[in-house]
């Protein structure tokens, strides 16, 4: 009897033996289950990811100016006339307070009427002796990736989309005639969009900026 439960015994072991490793096994299946975690990050970052992709948002368009009155077009033609005029000054010729003057040329600043204070320059004098106009021809619909190459040229002054033969005019000044047969050769005819140049040299300008003696003008 001793015999055969013995027997009976190292049976029933060599039957659990198979049975043990296998709650072992499964122990490895959970540690698994961290690596499906960083699953759901992802679905974070997809709304970040479109917002960088997506830019800033387009500015609205400024509001209207506000009609303007007697006394700021007054404003207007002595800041013209003279940009670094003061305050005070400004308020004695338009008859009114220094507090009223400082309020209308915030406001004219505010809604872009006054786009800026600059010096009238004379270029021949400023060591730009070559100066031109140039017409251009260009891709229809471009205009407004030309305006940007055109902004970044050196000696550029204006710039205007016109009607006519022609679709751009360009005013340019330059130090001599070899620079500006370079801005035309290498950087303006370079442009992909632009069809064709011609090339207007000024001989004389004459600068035709506000003056006392104009009293009618800005009416």
């Amino acid at each position: 009897m001793a015999a055969e439960q013995m027997a009976d015994g190292s049976e029933e072991q060599r039957r659990a033996a198979p049975a043990g490793p296998a709650p072992t096994a499964p122990a490895v299946v959970p540690q698994a289950a961290p690596a499906a975690a960083p699953q759901t990050s992802p679905a974070v970052v997809p709304p970040a990811a479109s917002t960088a992709a997506a830019g800033p948002a387009a500015e609205p368009p400024p509001p209207p100016a506000r009609p303007l009155d007697a006394i700021d077009r007054d404003i207007l033609r002595i800041l013209q006339t003279d940009g670094r005029a003061s305050i005070r000054s400004v308020a004695e010729r338009v008859h009114v307070s220094r507090a009223n003057a400082y309020a209308r040329i915030n406001r004219l600043v505010e809604d872009g009427v006054i786009r800026g204070f600059g010096a009238r320059v004379d270029h021949e004098r400023a060591g730009q002796g070559a100066s031109a106009y140039i017409t251009l021809k260009i891709v229809q619909n471009s205009w407004r990736t030309v305006r940007e190459q055109l902004q970044a040229l050196p000696g550029a002054t204006h710039i205007a989309l016109v009607s006519g033969d022609f679709d751009v005019l360009l005013l340019v000044h330059t130090p001599d005639n070899r620079a500006l047969r370079e801005l035309v050769l290498t950087r303006i005819q370079a442009i992909p969009e632009v069809l064709s140049t011609r090339t207007l040299l000024v001989f004389e300008e004459t600068d035709l900026g506000p003056r006392p003696d104009r009293p009618a003008e800005l009416a």
